[in-house]
């Protein structure tokens, strides 16, 4: 039975994101373990795990405890369960694992896979911060197997810098989602009626939608700047979401004169009711890996206008959505009334949109994980499966 560990450093990355993964390799018979800070507190984690082990670290990168506590807690836990694969997400516990198993004898075979939900260095990034993180990203290379990227500037990046060699990075379209779930027809007229009545818009009303935490990089004061050159009373805009900088935005809205057209939701359980609510759904991040919240809102067949940044442009190319400058207001405010006063176009949009979506079905990734895993048991490069660009039973592997 092969002993899998998956690693993040929260327990909400684990079952927010990975439960379809962990389901899978269990009911193939897999001991299935999972790891995190406090996860042993967590009910769904302890619902879907084998077994759940706590580590106390922190997703401040600097911060001592990763190093002094953490490390020698990862190297007991693997070297009392012997397990064949450590998969790591999230950057701080993926390189403190990984640090810690540097010297990992060989004879164990346990293999390291890390999934990068987006590099640190990024074409927008500061010069300095993507030195440093690129030399942190070479030399943590060094002690991984195999590289799961998730956009195709991050495959190019990790390629040109040679964090691995060539045969052992692997590109997935994103760690996948559910089709089935963020599908127009599991959202009712009525439901989708509801929410505009909660949020008091009339039929002449248009929604425009964010879902993101509430952070600097997902720049929300861009949104409110672009509303407030349009100076359109009929185009409201809503932000579902918590996070650090909510207060600050809801001042900013009020500055602006905004407080009547923006809706402040906190957390919200229905966003795919939100999402067909609007007319569109927008993300003005400086830095992505590939957002969740913009494929929900393709498959749901609505449209996404979103800043050129990876990830969101691998989202929206073909004209699947309309893609704005970091920071450019102006063409971030023609691009919400555009969506607005063309609604046949928007429309279209969309359903391109959600037709390229497929692509990222969560079962379509979950095949591909079990393909790689396959190929770190066996520990075989030369007689391992050729990835490459190869079609197998209607399957694209790519590395």
């Amino acid at each position: 039975m092969p002993k899998l560990l998956t690693i993040a450093t929260v327990p909400e990355t684990l079952t927010g994101f990975l439960m379809p993964f962990t389901n899978y390799f269990r009911a193939q018979g897999w001991r299935v373990d999972g790891i995190a800070q406090k996860i042993s507190a967590d009910p769904q984690s302890v619902a879907v795990f084998d077994h759940v082990w706590d580590v106390e670290w922190s997703r401040n990168p600097l911060d001592p405890k990763n190093l002094i506590i953490a490390v020698p807690r990862i190297q007991e836990l693997v070297a009392r369960e012997n397990y064949d694969i450590v998969h790591v997400h999230t950057p701080v516990a993926a390189f403190v694992t990984r640090y810690a198993l540097r010297n990992w004898p060989k004879t164990k075979k346990t293999q390291i896979i890390y999934t990068a939900h987006g590099f640190h260095f990024h074409q927008q990034g500061n010069w300095l911060a993507n030195q440093i993180f690129l030399v942190l990203e070479k030399l943590s290379g060094n002690w991984t197997d195999y590289l799961i990227v998730i956009n195709r500037e991050d495959e190019l990046a990790a390629q040109k810098y040679q964090i691995l060699p060539r045969d052992r990075i692997f590109y997935t379209p994103g760690i996948g989602l559910d089709t089935d779930y963020y599908h127009p027809k599991q959202v009712s007229p009525i439901a989708v009626a509801a929410v505009r009545a909660e949020l008091g818009l009339t039929p002449q009303d248009s929604l425009l939608l964010c879902v993101a935490e509430f952070t600097p990089n997902k720049r929300h004061r861009d949104q409110l700047q672009a509303l407030k050159k349009l100076n359109r009373s009929d185009i409201h805009l809503a932000f579902a979401g918590n996070g650090q900088i909510k207060s600050q935005t809801e001042s900013l809205a009020a500055q602006l004169g905004l407080a009547k057209q923006v809706h402040f939701l906190g957390f919200r359980s229905d966003i795919p009711v939100l999402i067909r609510a609007s007319r569109a759904t927008l993300l003005t991040s400086q830095r992505e890996g590939l957002p969740r919240s913009i494929m929900e809102a393709l498959c749901l067949a609505t449209p996404v206008i979103g800043t050129k940044i990876r990830g969101i442009n691998d989202l929206l190319a073909d004209n699947c959505g309309l893609l704005v400058e970091v920071g450019d207001i102006d063409a971030l405010a023609q691009a919400m009334a555009w969506i607005v006063d063309n609604p046949d176009s928007a429309i279209q949009m969309g359903q391109r949109g959600q037709s390229k979506i497929a692509e990222y079905d969560i079962n379509k990734i979950v095949q591909l994980y079990a393909k790689l895993y396959d190929r770190a048991l066996n520990n075989n490069t030369k007689n391992s499966i050729n990835l490459n660009n190869c079609q197998k039973h209607g399957e694209n592997f790519i590395y």
